[in-house]
């Protein structure tokens, strides 16, 4: 017996299967579409879709942790990047990485927060040098941070300051 939750989520991936007129060789579009449309790629989704185009779940697996910018677990309505590029490394990313983490209580090996409105991800280098450190939040650059002012930008998140980015 099928649930409404499970009808649903039947609907959704029909719809992008349908897209792709069952083709194999889109797994990274159909992963992008699927995280499109949960937030991320849940592992009952990766299951639905391997069963239909008949491959291996571990196809799917391989795609998505492969690829940085596929989550296997949902993100936070704030999305937070922290560069820790050489530049920014040098300027101090780490004390402001380790701020952030201990500000949101983000436990180790966790990327959001408990309350679901917080991710904490960190970049190779998002191209923004000339004003390391850099953290982002949902595509918003913020640059010259230190562990003082990547807390005001939080405290401006959290009390809802920050409108405009939701």
């Amino acid at each position: 017996m099928q649930t409404r939750e499970s009808n649903m989520i039947d609907r959704k991936c029909q719809g992008i299967l349908e897209r792709y007129y069952n083709d194999k060789g889109s797994v990274i579009s159909i992963l992008q579409d699927v995280q499109d449309e949960f937030g991320y790629i849940p592992e009952d989704v990766v299951s639905w879709f391997a069963e239909r185009l008949n491959i291996p779940d571990s196809n799917f697996y391989g795609v998505a942790t492969f690829y940085p910018q596929f989550y296997l677990k949902p993100r936070g309505k704030y999305i937070i990047t922290a560069c820790i590029g050489t530049a920014c490394h040098v300027k101090g990313a780490e004390p402001i990485l380790n701020s952030i983490r201990a500000d949101l209580a983000i436990a180790d090996g966790e990327v959001t927060t408990p309350d679901g409105n917080f991710s904490l991800e960190s970049s190779g280098c998002v191209g923004a040098c000339s004003i390391a450190p850099v953290v982002i939040v949902n595509k918003k650059v913020y640059g010259n941070m230190s562990p003082e002012s990547a807390m005001k930008v939080l405290s401006d998140f959290q009390s809802g300051n920050c409108d405009d980015l939701q």
